[in-house]
């Protein structure tokens, strides 16, 4: 079974940074997108970023330009580097890992299980 491992949410003042980090375990062949979404209380999960096996990004239009996503496929990490953090990005950061292939040839999803980030004024 995969296993994902979230770190680096914390408290931070507005315009400061947070990086996030996602490290995937288990039996594991390949991965064809690492996400990160980001959810608050009483709304949807909605998703934040995401990079494919060739590295190719899609963002979400509030936050382009400020966060990066990447990957390191040797240690199957997904980073999220957030910049000029605003008090609208306060909310729940959950990793996805989508298309894990294991030794039986399935394709599977998996969630990490959430980092909170706040940003204060």
């Amino acid at each position: 079974q995969v296993q994902l491992a979230e770190s680096g949410g914390g408290s931070v003042q507005a315009g400061g940074s947070l990086r996030l980090s996602c490290a995937a375990s288990g039996t594991i062949l390949s991965i064809a997108v690492m996400a990160w979404y980001r959810q608050v209380p009483g709304k949807q999960r909605d998703l934040v970023a995401a990079i494919n096996s060739g590295g190719t990004t899609n963002y979400a239009e509030s936050v382009k330009g400020r966060f990066t996503i990447s990957r390191d496929n040797v240690k199957r990490t997904v980073y999220l580097q957030m910049n000029s953090l605003k008090v609208e990005d306060t909310a729940v950061y959950y990793c996805k890992v989508e298309g894990v292939r294991d030794l039986w040839s399935r394709s599977l999803d998996y969630w990490g299980q959430g980092a909170q980030v706040t940003v204060s004024s």
